[in-house]
């Protein structure tokens, strides 16, 4: 366990290696699991703001579902949550030509037209953190990858020698910040040395 400021992360994170290969997982995470996507409240508020944006890129059946349930819904596991079309794919989600699930929130950000990428938790998988039940003031930032499911991802990032942590740089900085990085960085290089000397 590497402890940074209140933050508790798994050593996994330095010491396992991780490449998302959407060829092979068609970006599954997006449709299996228990839930939608875990949300932040802040994240509520840009879901309102932004929704007529995002929704010419979603699906009719997408569309439905969030006018049936709503833009997000609490759920008593994991707390705020995307909407799913019948407990599968998240109602943001859509697939492509290649079958790959894609998040229409990502591409209208891609396209310019938000300034908001997608929910902090999908960006950030498979990396799952979680407020201690304890102290709320400390967090706990775990690899969890789906066994299955990812597979080809982990098999992926060993051939490329990519550390989880590496491949999800963007949004660890987009969720800590930069000196948070930096020091997980530092602290994963003094790692690897003292197992070298």
């Amino acid at each position: 366990m590497i402890a940074i400021d209140n933050k508790l992360i798994s050593d996994e994170v330095i010491e396992e290696q991780f490449v998302c290969d959407l060829t092979k997982c068609k970006g599954g995470c997006c449709e299996d699991g228990d839930a939608g996507a875990p949300m932040e409240k802040w994240e509520l508020e840009k879901l309102k703001t932004y929704y007529e944006v995002v929704k010419p890129y979603m699906t009719k059946e997408g569309i439905a579902e969030i006018e049936k349930q709503g833009l997000y819904l609490y759920d008593k596991e994991f707390g705020w949550v995307t909407p799913t079309i019948d407990g599968a794919i998240c109602a943001y989600g859509y697939r492509d030509k290649q079958g790959i699930i894609k998040c229409s929130i990502e591409q209208a950000y891609n396209d310019g037209k938000l300034d908001w990428k997608k929910p902090l938790s999908c960006h950030l998988f498979p990396i799952k953190t979680k407020k201690s039940r304890r102290d709320p003031d400390i967090e706990y930032v775990n690899y969890e990858p789906r066994e299955d499911l990812c597979k080809a991802a982990c098999s992926l990032g060993k051939k490329l020698k990519v550390p989880v942590y590496v491949f999800l740089k963007d949004s660890l900085i987009r969720k800590y910040g930069e000196e948070f990085y930096e020091a997980l960085a530092a602290t994963a290089e003094h790692m690897k040395n003292s197992k070298e000397d």
